[in-house]
């Protein structure tokens, strides 16, 4: 894992912007402390911030490759994790390695197939190759977005980075937010290729960006495919524990110490069981887990519907079961109103939202588990893909045309949450009209849903509702997941975002997928043998979030004070008098979950606009 930052302008000589590369590269000194290097010659300038993970003395970036034509220079982020096979085969082709990292393999691929080496990579990854033999640039993103990667086109130059604040840190470049961009920031949507700040996009995932003297154009080179199931139902079960056991067999590869995040739910035990697994047959040394906990929790915790158990006694379960060496990281409400864990975790995503809390515990963990490991697997994008979600199974949500999470946000107890517009300015609410922006965004996923010809309607809607959730909602629990652990400097890999699984299972049939009745039928099938009857069944569980009153007072204190500051900057947005009523009233709607959440909103956009120094513009 790595930040990368780049400057490419057709018009000018880089070679003397060292100094700039390397400000905009040191942005990210979270997602690479361990190294620090940039590049710059001619018409580009490359900068990468390095976390060692793979072949710590040879992976050295940015790797340049020199020819008579002029070099080849890349800045890479990620892992490979056929890399092996890839090296064997460029062997054979006549190719000299100087180091045994998975970067060189990278750039060595681009030497041998060009920008289509991507389509032979399985890994998670984001880079950037400049090759001045054509005066070229090429950026590329792994199929799921698993990495970020953020680009600013301008006249013939672009300028790019793993996170907008490294974009942001180039003198041209002004941290302006318009009507289209604040829509994002306070919706649930996360459109591919929106990154929120006026004239930044992000890279899609499956794509490459691809700019020279005949322009800049993006091309898509992975997209979910729609295929016939042929398969019986015990060789799809079979096929599936198949490419999960290859798939962390692969991932547990590391050069530093590995662990696992282990919540007690299926997804995670099941990671955490296969790499187990994957680690004795190598003879290495035991697996090391971890599990976040609130302080009090048990006191304090009540079933609401998306979390109606608690999750350490399944997590010790399997800490029995499985032998492994476990810490459970403890979260109270300190932690949560903590100046520093709070700007942390705003700088760490460059942007509020609207999951206020869970933002902020997620990168008090990574940081509980950076201290053991360097890198560590997770259970991300099982629900997606299995259907492990309440609205696969609800007939309201196959019914509705809105992206089902948005949905399920309004239908919570709490209707005046902020991303609905409840605390904003009437007049504001009026302009951003949230309400036809997700409307827009759910027809703008469904006319890309791919189809096939002769699929029963059931069949038909459930691949729509699943590719919301894998090119969507995904999007929004992989950015959670890389922007919190790297702001912790540690490396998060996800197993179930091996694209052969994703492939194969996105086209089984739904009454395959739920063959016994149940959420997530073919995965508890294909792993039941290495679970506790108590995981193999559990019920799904959202990601716990804190039930201590003392967390909803301390937010409520904050709030207060920015509606009392003349400096606030955020108070031109809100609708004060409502606000206030909602700290008056601790007892009535802010005391709903979602509308506590409108008030951490409220919080995260305050410090968002001081920190970044935003303009608004309206």
């Amino acid at each position: 894992m790595c930040g990368i930052a780049g400057w490419i302008d057709l018009r000018r000589d880089l070679t003397e912007q060292r100094r700039l590369l390397r400000a905009m590269t040191d942005t990210m000194d979270r997602r690479g402390p361990d190294a620090s290097d940039v590049w710059t010659g001619g018409h580009a300038g490359l900068g990468v911030r390095r976390l060692s993970v793979v072949d710590l003395p040879g992976g050295v970036q940015p790797m340049v490759h020199p020819s008579d034509d002029g070099p080849v220079v890349l800045a890479y982020t990620g892992e490979l994790f056929n890399f092996v096979e890839l090296r064997e085969e460029l062997v054979q082709l006549g190719h000299r390695f100087g180091t045994a990292s998975d970067t060189e393999v990278v750039l060595r691929s681009y030497l041998e197939w060009g920008r289509d080496c991507a389509r032979r990579f399985n890994g998670m990854f984001a880079f950037a190759v400049w090759d001045a033999r054509v005066d070229e640039l090429t950026l590329i993103r792994d199929r799921f977005g698993i990495y970020p990667l953020h680009y600013l086109v301008r006249d013939d130059s672009v300028i790019f980075g793993s996170e907008s604040k490294a974009i942001l840190a180039h003198p041209q470049v002004r941290a302006t937010v318009d009507v289209e961009g604040l829509r994002e920031a306070l919706t649930l949507v996360k459109t591919p290729g929106e990154a929120v700040y006026r004239g930044i996009r992000e890279l899609p995932p499956g794509t490459m960006l691809c700019s020279s003297r005949a322009g800049t154009k993006l091309h898509r080179y992975w997209s979910l495919p729609a295929r016939e199931h042929t398969d019986d139902l015990d060789t799809t079960i079979s096929t599936i524990r198949e490419i999960l056991e290859d798939t962390v067999d692969r991932q547990v590869v590391a050069d530093v110490p590995l662990g696992c995040f282990l919540s007690g739910g299926l997804d995670s035990s099941v990671i955490t069981a296969l790499a187990s697994r994957a680690l004795k047959r190598r003879q290495q040394d035991e697996l090391l887990t971890f599990s976040v906990d609130f302080k009090d929790h048990a006191e304090h915790f009540k079933g609401d519907g998306v979390r109606n158990t608690m999750d350490e006694p399944f997590v010790q379960e399997m800490v029995r079961h499985l032998g492994t060496t476990h810490t459970t990281v403890m979260v109270g409400p300190e932690d949560l109103m903590s100046e520093e864990n709070r700007r942390a975790a705003l700088s760490a995503r460059d942007l509020p939202t609207p999951l206020g809390d869970l933002y902020t515990s997620l990168y008090v963990l990574s940081r509980g588990v950076r201290e053991g490991c360097t890198a560590a697997l997770t259970g991300d994008a099982s629900d997606e893909m299995f259907g492990g979600y309440g609205w696969f199974h609800d007939q309201h949500y196959r019914d509705t045309a809105m992206l089902p999470w948005v949905e399920a946000s309004r239908r919570m107890p709490g209707a005046n949450t902020i991303w609905s517009a409840g605390l904003l300015a009437p007049d504001l609410q009026a302009k951003l009209d949230l309400r036809s922006y997700e409307q827009d965004r759910y027809s703008e996923a469904l006319a890309e849903v791919p189809v096939l010809d002769g699929e029963a309607p059931l069949d038909r809607r459930m691949r729509e509702i699943t590719y919301f959730n894998l090119t969507r909602y995904l999007q929004i629990i992989l950015d959670r997941k890389d922007r919190m652990g790297m702001g912790a400097s540690l490396e998060g890999r996800v197993p179930f975002c091996d694209h052969r699984l994703v492939e194969y299972v996105f086209n089984i049939p739904w009454a395959m997928k739920t063959f016994d009745g149940r959420e997530k039928s073919l995965l508890r099938a294909a792993t039941a043998d290495l679970l506790p009857p108590s995981v193999r069944d559990r019920e799904k569980a959202g990601y716990p979030v804190a039930v201590d009153p003392a967390y909803a007072a301390r937010l409520r204190t904050k709030v207060a004070g920015i509606l009392r500051s003349s400096d606030s900057p955020v108070r031109e947005l809100l609708d004060t008098e409502l606000t206030q009523r909602y700290l008056d009233d601790p007892e009535g709607p802010a005391a709903e979950q979602a509308n506590r959440s409108s008030l951490e909103m409220v919080v995260q956009l305050d410090d968002w606009m001081r920190m970044y120094d935003v303009e608004v513009a309206l």
